[in-house]
């Protein structure tokens, strides 16, 4: 089935991210979710911390099959157990959720694209960066997107982190400088823009590319990933 042949009768989709204060991260998800719509009909949004709708609000509003996509880059707390927590409280009969977005090599696309955008050539000393996890399945999620975008680039990818884990992004830039790297590039491995972004800034490195945003690439990607729900469900009761 291709997205083409969406319509009506298939199931409604529910994006599922973080949630954020900042009004650019919200505006992104919701611009996200009216690209997404156009193709696979109406798609809603909401949110596991910070702000509301919360899921489960938003599936106990309808009976309808909904497909829940994880809006998330890594299979963290948030995936592995607030959404499917969210979902059983909605009582909702007829519900299937999703791997989360990431890692995929979808998202390495997108983010070589960034790069080169933000100056990068070949020989640059790249850092993925993420936010940040105490959850160690979320780090290895962090790790096979590194490696992936690495294959891409050519070259080894260091990683850093915003919070939460280890290394900081500022230890790993300045680690890279010390060994004598001429230009060093971070990559976010970040949906949208808001304060960890901006943090980068100060981070000592040379350009900062910007977060996926609503890429073509990361469309593309969400729209599989409800596309291959719909055919091969694996719905939570």
């Amino acid at each position: 089935m291709s997205d083409s042949n969406l319509g009506s009768r298939d199931p409604e989709l529910v994006l599922v991210a973080h949630g954020t204060r900042n009004p650019r991260g919200v505006q992104v998800i919701g611009a996200l979710a009216e690209a997404v719509s156009e193709r696979v009909g109406r798609t809603r949004v909401a949110f596991v911390d910070v702000l509301g709708p919360s899921p489960s609000e938003v599936l106990r509003r309808r009976e309808t099959p909904t497909v829940v996509l994880p809006a998330f880059l890594a299979s963290g707390y948030h995936v592995r157990v607030d959404v499917p927590r969210e979902v059983a409280d909605s009582g909702h009969p007829d519900v299937t959720v999703t791997p989360a977005l990431g890692p995929s090599p979808a998202l390495a696309g997108v983010q070589f694209d960034r790069l080169r955008a933000a100056g990068w050539r070949p020989g640059d000393d790249v850092v993925l960066v993420a936010a940040g996890s105490s959850d160690p399945r979320a780090l290895a999620d962090v790790r096979a997107a590194a490696a992936v975008l690495s294959d891409l680039i050519g070259r080894p990818v260091e990683i850093g982190y915003v919070t939460t884990a280890a290394p900081r992004v500022p230890e790993v830039v300045a680690r890279i400088r010390a060994r004598g790297a001429r230009r060093v590039l971070l990559a976010p491995y970040l949906l949208a823009p808001g304060l960890f972004h901006d943090r980068l800034r100060e981070a000592g490195a040379d350009a900062v590319a910007d977060p996926l945003g609503v890429h073509p690439g990361l469309v593309d990607l969400v729209v599989r990933r409800y596309t291959d729900a719909v055919r091969v469900p694996a719905r939570v009761r």
